[in-house]
């Protein structure tokens, strides 16, 4: 049997890894909502899914944006029935270029960053929770980076506002697991995505070597499927005694305990 048979999962969040998401989602069984700003996108994945024998819906959703956050949420009741799952996978990844130190980063970085990757998870539970709540309970799932733990010298923004997902997450396992609902965070070391073919060659391999470097595991770095295999246990009932954790998918580069 497949593991999401009977599931409704909103991923909240297209591009690399929430692709991989959604397709890995929809293949053990889940009915699927792709909520993206790239509505070309999200289709272009809803349609591989479909193919597969799977069913799935496309919405356009901005991490900004409460109402497409709440369209996508009535869409999922609408069309499949109710919600059993949030995966919330988007970030501000646009500003990285300028998230600087604490003294250089200009304001309105960090205000954008911390609008999308904290208040913007922040939105798409509060709308999930109620309706999950309706189906007896199910999984939120943060994806998150371990810049929220690991020390570097810039991407300040980015990395405060990775921590706030994590303090979000375990808010929602302590306020909502007496009715059914747990919650856990994925944080992503280096992950090699669908963009990766588009760097320059000397850019790609660049980052790919740093990756390999940081981790225990050597041989490469991470896919977007690595993420995808730990979100479907999260998502399961075979995960259903999970809560309040965050799984670094990392190769061993944080080695937390």
């Amino acid at each position: 049997m497949k593991r999401l048979e009977g599931k409704v999962i909103l991923v909240a969040g297209g591009g690399g890894i929430g692709n991989a998401l959604s397709r890995r989602y929809g293949a053990e069984g889940a009915r699927v909502v792709i909520g993206d700003n790239h509505l070309d996108r999200g289709q272009a994945v809803a349609d591989e899914i479909v193919a597969d024998g799977g069913s799935a819906a496309v919405v356009r959703l901005d991490g900004r944006d409460e109402d497409s956050i709440a369209a996508a949420v009535a869409l999922a009741e609408e069309r499949f029935g109710g919600l059993d799952g949030l995966h919330a996978n988007f970030a501000a990844l646009s500003e990285a270029r300028n998230d600087s130190d604490v003294v250089n980063i200009p304001l309105d970085v960090y205000d954008r960053t911390m609008e999308v990757n904290a208040r913007g998870y922040l939105l798409c539970t509060r709308h999930a929770i109620p309706a999950i709540i309706k189906r007896g309970g199910g999984s939120v799932i943060y994806t998150s980076s371990i810049a929220a733990y690991v020390s570097e010298p810039v991407r300040v923004a980015y990395a405060m506002s990775k921590a706030a997902g994590h303090a979000l997450m375990r808010h929602i396992a302590a306020a909502y697991g007496p009715q059914g609902i747990r919650a856990n965070v994925i944080a992503a070391g280096m992950v090699r995505h669908e963009g990766w073919d588009r760097m320059p060659p000397e850019m790609a391999g660049n980052v790919e070597n740093t990756g390999k470097s940081a981790a225990a595991i050597k041989s490469r770095i991470a896919r977007p499927a690595d993420l995808a295999e730990m979100g479907v246990l999260l998502m399961s009932d075979a995960g259903s005694y999970i809560s309040g954790q965050v799984m670094c998918i990392d190769g061993g580069t944080t080695m937390r305990s």
